[in-house]
Protein backbone atom coordinates (compact mmCIF):
# COMPACT_ATOMS: atom_id res chain seq x y z
CA UNK A 1 0.00 0.00 0.00
CA UNK A 2 1.91 3.15 -1.01
CA UNK A 3 2.12 6.48 1.38
CA UNK A 4 -0.92 8.89 1.61
CA UNK A 5 0.06 11.97 2.89
CA UNK A 6 -2.87 13.16 5.39
CA UNK A 7 -3.73 17.08 6.04
CA UNK A 8 -1.74 18.79 8.11
CA UNK A 9 1.04 16.41 8.43
CA UNK A 10 4.30 15.91 6.30
CA UNK A 11 7.56 14.26 6.70
CA UNK A 12 10.87 14.83 7.02
CA UNK A 13 14.56 12.89 5.70
CA UNK A 14 18.39 13.56 6.11
CA UNK A 15 19.81 15.39 3.83
CA UNK A 16 22.52 13.22 2.16
CA UNK A 17 23.65 16.41 0.06
CA UNK A 18 24.60 18.50 2.58
CA UNK A 19 27.80 20.53 1.69
CA UNK A 20 27.69 23.48 3.61
CA UNK A 21 26.19 24.67 7.32
CA UNK A 22 23.31 27.01 5.40
CA UNK A 23 21.80 23.87 3.59
CA UNK A 24 19.25 22.07 5.35
CA UNK A 25 19.83 18.95 7.64
CA UNK A 26 16.28 17.41 6.41
CA UNK A 27 14.22 17.93 3.60
CA UNK A 28 10.48 17.12 3.40
CA UNK A 29 7.41 17.64 2.33
CA UNK A 30 3.96 18.65 4.15
CA UNK A 31 0.27 19.11 3.09
CA UNK A 32 -1.33 21.76 5.52
CA UNK A 33 -4.88 23.15 5.05
CA UNK A 34 -4.40 21.29 1.44
CA UNK A 35 -1.60 23.07 0.23
CA UNK A 36 1.32 21.05 -0.80
CA UNK A 37 4.62 22.86 1.06
CA UNK A 38 8.61 22.10 0.89
CA UNK A 39 10.23 21.25 3.99
CA UNK A 40 13.37 22.74 5.00
CA UNK A 41 15.01 21.41 9.36
CA UNK A 42 18.53 22.85 10.44
CA UNK A 43 19.69 21.33 13.51
CA UNK A 44 20.79 24.37 15.86
CA UNK A 45 22.16 24.62 19.23
CA UNK A 46 20.37 26.82 21.40
CA UNK A 47 20.92 27.68 25.58
CA UNK A 48 18.88 25.04 26.38
CA UNK A 49 19.81 22.54 24.13
CA UNK A 50 19.81 21.20 20.48
CA UNK A 51 16.56 22.32 18.18
CA UNK A 52 15.09 22.27 14.74
CA UNK A 53 14.65 25.39 13.09
CA UNK A 54 12.21 24.85 9.72
CA UNK A 55 11.15 26.71 6.83
CA UNK A 56 8.39 26.30 4.51
CA UNK A 57 7.73 26.94 1.05
CA UNK A 58 4.70 26.55 -1.16
CA UNK A 59 5.15 23.54 -4.22
CA UNK A 60 3.47 25.58 -6.51
CA UNK A 61 4.91 29.15 -6.21
CA UNK A 62 7.93 29.12 -9.01
CA UNK A 63 10.96 30.89 -8.37
CA UNK A 64 11.15 34.57 -9.85
CA UNK A 65 13.35 34.94 -12.48
CA UNK A 66 13.47 37.71 -15.15
CA UNK A 67 13.18 36.84 -18.67
CA UNK A 68 16.47 37.56 -20.91
CA UNK A 69 16.64 41.00 -22.36
CA UNK A 70 17.21 41.29 -26.13
CA UNK A 71 20.76 42.57 -27.08
CA UNK A 72 21.21 44.89 -29.98
CA UNK A 73 23.28 43.98 -32.49
CA UNK A 74 26.58 46.46 -30.93
CA UNK A 75 26.24 44.71 -27.53
CA UNK A 76 25.81 41.16 -29.31
CA UNK A 77 28.99 41.75 -31.37
CA UNK A 78 30.50 44.53 -29.86
CA UNK A 79 30.81 47.01 -32.89
CA UNK A 80 28.42 49.80 -33.07
CA UNK A 81 25.47 50.08 -36.09
CA UNK A 82 23.26 53.43 -37.12
CA UNK A 83 20.28 51.00 -35.82
CA UNK A 84 21.81 50.82 -32.05
CA UNK A 85 21.21 54.64 -31.73
CA UNK A 86 17.92 56.30 -32.00
CA UNK A 87 17.15 58.40 -34.38
CA UNK A 88 16.89 61.67 -32.45
CA UNK A 89 15.64 63.96 -35.50
CA UNK A 90 12.44 65.09 -35.04
CA UNK A 91 9.62 66.31 -37.75
CA UNK A 92 11.04 69.59 -37.95
CA UNK A 93 14.86 69.01 -39.11
CA UNK A 94 13.24 66.63 -41.66
CA UNK A 95 11.25 69.72 -43.26
CA UNK A 96 14.40 71.91 -43.01
CA UNK A 97 16.62 69.19 -44.85
CA UNK A 98 17.76 70.86 -48.64
CA UNK A 99 15.76 70.10 -51.49
CA UNK A 100 18.11 68.56 -54.34
CA UNK A 101 15.11 69.89 -56.66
Amino acid sequence: MPFEPKDNSGVLFRNDRREKDSHPNANGSAIIDGVEYWISAWTKEGKNGKFQSLSFKRKDVQPKTEPPRKQSYGEATGRKSSYDEPDRRSYADDLNDDLPF
